[in-house]
């Protein structure tokens, strides 16, 4: 782990400094933003349990939300995410979300634009943002993934890349049954 810094940001930095293939598991849609087909990031999204598992690639992520994984925080950050408690900034949904972040590409070039009165942000729009201006200072730390922390290599952190075989696959069921990750 890394003091200060949730189990996500050691994910992400480490996802961020591969040189193989990633895949992620989890049910945090927060871990979108470190999906990279080009890299060879995936997700593997296990929200409706480890029967119904999804492959979350750059395709899934901008056909289910309309942005790409890099904009996922920002995307999130706009239009709200109850498992994170963050209520979004109210009267922008997903369609205002992704539609603002498509046109302007992150969230403080949102803010820049609506900022500047003009830059086609419409005044609905701008009141909204305005009337959110101190949870927008907040939320992007909430979702934003750090992605620089100064963890051990994954050769020195090497136990991350031995295969699941043998006397450790046993060990892994016995825990999964014990701690009652059958799952459903």
């Amino acid at each position: 782990g890394a003091a200060e810094h949730e189990a996500d940001d050691v994910i992400g930095t480490y996802a961020s400094r591969a040189d193989l293939p990633v895949d992620v598991v989890t049910g945090d849609r927060d871990l979108f933003q470190v999906v990279n087909d080009d890299r060879q990031v995936r997700v593997i999204y296990n929200a409706r349990g480890m029967r119904n598992l999804e492959v979350v690639t750059d395709a899934v992520v901008v056909g289910k939300y309309r942005v790409l994984p890099e904009q996922y925080a920002d995307y999130a950050t706009l239009r709200g995410d109850a498992s994170d408690g963050l209520p979004g900034v109210a009267g922008i949904g997903e369609k205002t979300a992704a539609s603002l972040l498509g046109e302007y590409g992150t969230l403080d070039d949102v803010l820049a634009a609506a900022a500047d009165g003009g830059g086609g942000v419409s005044a609905s729009v701008r009141s909204k943002l305005a009337a959110a201006a101190d949870y927008l200072t907040v939320a992007p730390t909430v979702v934003k993934l750090v992605r620089d922390l100064e963890l051990p290599t994954l050769a020195e952190a090497g136990a991350l890349l031995r295969p699941v075989v043998g006397e450790s696959r046993t060990e892994l069921e016995r825990l999964g049954v014990e701690w009652n990750l059958g799952g459903t």
